[in-house]
């Protein structure tokens, strides 16, 4: 910021039409003084704009910058169209794909820890032996998901999140606030134990 008033403050000073002194210390025929004094201002004006140039992007509006997830990961994933996109064992935590089509798109192995699927339509993905602890699925549509030996342990599933047809077998439901209707339905489908916590799916789930 100082770099960028510092800029300002020098380029806005700069005088728009510089004239030639009335008593140069040394003899120029008038035509080539304008011209040198000419070219110097050109040159100074293009110093202030490269100047200015790297402080400007500091103020990009942030939803054009945001890049889904910063530094865990390098492609723009929020409300995109991802559809059958593949994630296979990929780093990608706390990456946001908040309102994206993930139609069939491949997580399996993935860690997603963290990670916002807020009102993502997921239908037919694969997050087979990915890590979803503390990912936020309010409001996503995860029906016909593959979710078998998925760590969910945490998740947010508040609203009108859908499991249906889900294979939930082998996984970790671990404090995931699900809602009754959800929770009854996959107690029908549930079974199995999460290989990496041991825990049965049916437990965790606190079916009866």
């Amino acid at each position: 910021m100082a770099v960028l008033n510092a800029s300002l403050i020098f380029c806005s000073n700069l005088p728009s039409n510089p004239k030639p002194s009335s008593q140069p210390s040394f003899h120029i025929p008038s035509s080539s003084q304008q011209t040198l004094i000419s070219s110097i201002s050109q040159s100074i004006g293009k110093a202030c704009f490269l100047a200015l140039l790297p402080s400007s992007l500091f103020f990009i509006d942030p939803a054009l910058a945001y890049k889904g997830g910063g530094p865990y990961g390098s492609e723009v994933t929020r409300g995109q169209d991802l559809t059958g996109k593949d994630f296979t064992g990929k780093t990608l935590i706390k990456q946001d794909f908040k309102t994206s089509i993930l139609r069939q798109a491949n997580f399996k192995g993935a860690n997603l820890l963290g990670a916002s699927f807020f009102d993502a339509d997921l239908t037919g993905a694969d997050l087979s032996d990915a890590d979803l602890r503390g990912a936020d699925f309010s409001l996503a549509n995860l029906a016909k998901v593959n979710l078998s030996n998925a760590n969910l342990e945490g998740a947010l599933t508040t609203g009108n999140t859908s499991f249906k047809g889900s294979n939930v077998t082998g996984a970790d439901f671990t404090d995931v606030p699900l809602r009754e209707d959800q929770r009854e339905y996959l107690c029908k489908v549930a079974d199995g134990v999460n290989s990496k916590t041991g825990n049965a799916t049916r437990e965790t789930l606190l079916c009866n």
